[in-house]
């Protein structure tokens, strides 16, 4: 990519387009958000326990495995990126071919229709050539090691993006890696679905900073993704979610210390979406929870997003949800289908923050 030297002040970072649904910007200032203490944090998931957080890898090379490994200045441009590369590719232009005999290979230890295809697709617009690996063609971990998987696919590839259970897979394959490495997915956070939500919400709202986002579901690794992100970048972010079903509280105070944005996490949603940029949701039982759905259901009773809830938000809410849905469960159909969904311009955008994080960690 053409090499940007500094963020400059973007319009549209701060400004609405004309045909948005809310009428007045917020203010960001300049300041940090004040920390304000809300209730405890519980972990429910197992990765608590391990707590991996957002271990660095004692390399030289570039990888993209956790929002917070970058100061804001990076994220900005890699989100400024997204929207050139974006607008170059929906005019028609094909010249742009960066990636130009690159190859990069996929590990989905989780299957996936957005990650495997966005990527791929996006990788192959700008040139290059990526490799599917299913779940059946490494057994990272199993089969083989994932340090010997890792020596071995860097000297294939230029890049490898890997979508897996354990986060410290991610990290194994980053640290023995000689390429660069991207984290499609962990149990413990997704940070380029983050990036991709990022970009759609300057696209609507006309600006990322200072806006307010509510989480509804699970703290699940959208939610931690979200608190890495409200390290680097200031904006208020609540997390509504039942007693007992709380994001990582290491990830939450590691959030709070950052003294950027307001973080609050509790267990009534009604509350929480007042005054809402943005209505977001996910699945409340993830891949590997499945067995719990039916007792899930029964927790998460009166977090479902339904037009009520929406209603309580306000008239410039905008919803979105990482896909896939399941409708009638976490959110209802008329909720996605309504005017202020956003969630399919969203799941576009995968395409397009993934294409500027890959120019990113090659330097282009």
């Amino acid at each position: 990519m053409a090499v940007i030297t500094a963020h400059t002040y973007k319009p549209y970072l701060s400004h609405s387009p004309p045909n948005l649904r809310h009428s007045s910007p917020i203010s960001v200032s300049s300041s940090p958000f004040p920390l304000k203490t809300t209730i405890p944090c519980l972990a429910s998931s197992p990765l608590a326990a391990e707590s991996p957080l957002t271990a660095k890898v004692g390399n030289a090379k570039k990888d993209f495995l956790h929002i917070d490994d970058f100061d804001k200045e990076t994220i900005l441009k890699i989100l400024d990126r997204a929207i050139e590369v974006k607008a170059l590719l929906k005019s028609g232009d094909t010249t742009f071919r960066p990636f130009e005999g690159k190859t990069m290979s996929m590990i989905f230890a989780k299957p996936s229709m957005r990650t495997r295809v966005s990527f791929e697709t996006g990788f192959n617009l700008l040139g290059g050539h990526a490799i599917y690996l299913g779940p059946d063609d490494i057994q990272m971990g199993k089969r083989e090691e994932t340090r010997d998987v890792a020596r071995v696919l860097s000297r294939y590839n230029d890049i490898i993006m890997a979508r897996v259970f354990a986060h410290q897979d991610i990290l194994d394959l980053a640290k023995y890696a000689s390429v660069p490495v991207i984290n499609g997915l962990t149990d413990y956070n997704h940070p380029c679905q983050i990036m991709a939500d990022a970009l759609t919400m300057i696209e609507h709202i006309g600006r990322f900073e200072g806006t307010k986002v509510v989480y509804v579901g699970d703290g699940n690794n959208i939610v931690h993704s979200w608190l890495l992100m409200a390290a680097v970048i200031p904006f208020h972010f609540v997390c509504a979610c039942p007693n007992g079903f709380e994001p990582d509280p290491k990830t939450v105070e590691k959030a709070r210390k950052a003294g950027i944005s307001k973080i609050e996490i509790t267990n009534d949603p009604k509350e929480a979406v007042r005054g809402a940029d943005v209505v977001y949701s996910d699945v409340w039982a993830s891949m590997g929870q499945k067995e719990e759905a039916a007792y899930r259901r029964q927790v998460f009773n009166g977090f479902q997003v339904d037009q009520s809830l929406m209603d309580m938000a306000g008239s410039k809410a905008f919803f979105m949800h990482c896909l896939p849905a399941e409708r009638g469960v976490e959110v209802t159909d008329e909720v996605v289908e309504a005017p202020y969904s956003i969630v399919f311009p969203q799941a576009e955008n995968r395409m397009h923050a993934q294409n500027a994080i890959m120019l990113h960690v090659l330097g282009k």
